[in-house]
């Protein structure tokens, strides 16, 4: 069977509850491929890190989720498509927002201090085999007022002053995703690692975190390629995904 290129197919969903369910659930009726994307014109309730919610305008920003069928991949390279995906998305979105545009750890998208996108990626398991990986991509596009968060939000036409095509900027950000993709498949476990630490957002920088209640600053130091926050103050520190939250 050929394993077509992401973004081969195109479904656009005028609404849904959350394009990752939408995914899973063609997934089990075996009616999703490899590479077929699901492109939601408004979620009622998107799915982010952590089991927090996406709010975003209809038709305003980019938000999709992907199919990749991973049975050739190891267990271990779960946090390897983790970094690839969030290097596809920062290679085109720098395109236009420039070298300020950054991952933060584990796989947010960020220009300067504001947060421009996410990640959430949920897995499809038979038994002990990784069949499935479904990767939700949230991008802010062309919405220009978001609500007042803790973590101030951009979008490329904030940043840009344009507004965006937004099927023609998810053509390119697919190829981006490919590119990344290809390099997983074919071993560039290295390469991608380095360039996710090389795009880190806070790296060598003091940076305000909470665990458990206490709040501490403590220096970015990197992150391993099994996906731990590697940081230093008085000792050195390795956090879990969801350890720790950023203050």
């Amino acid at each position: 069977m050929p394993i077509y290129p992401i973004g081969h197919q195109l479904t656009i969903l005028e609404t849904v509850d959350s394009s990752n369910n939408y995914a899973m659930g063609q997934l089990q009726e075996q009616k999703a491929v490899h590479g077929q994307v699901y492109f939601a014109l408004e979620q009622t309730a998107g799915k982010g890190q952590m089991g927090k919610q996406w709010i975003s305008e209809p038709a305003s920003n980019i938000m999709v989720s992907i199919v990749l069928e991973t049975r050739q991949l190891a267990h271990s390279d779960q946090f390897y498509l983790s970094m690839a995906m969030a290097l596809g998305c920062q290679r085109w979105f720098g395109e236009y927002a420039g070298d300020e545009t950054r991952v933060k750890w584990p796989n947010d998208l960020y220009w300067r201090d504001r947060k421009a996108g996410g990640i959430l990626i949920e897995n499809k398991w038979l038994g002990p085999e990784w069949q499935f990986a479904v990767v939700g991509i949230g991008i802010n596009l062309n919405q220009t007022s978001f609500p007042e968060t803790p973590r101030k939000a951009v979008s490329l036409r904030q940043i840009t002053g344009r507004k965006m095509d937004l099927l023609q900027e998810l053509r390119l950000l697919c190829q981006t995703l490919e590119y990344r993709w290809q390099q997983l498949l074919n071993g560039k476990h290295k390469e991608i690692h380095r360039d996710y630490l090389l795009h880190l957002f806070g790296r060598d920088q003091l940076c305000r975190m909470r665990k458990n209640n206490i709040v501490f600053e403590t220096r970015i130091l990197g992150v391993t390629e099994t996906g731990e926050l590697q940081t230093r103050d008085s000792l050195d520190r390795q956090f879990k995904v969801g350890e720790v939250e950023w203050l």
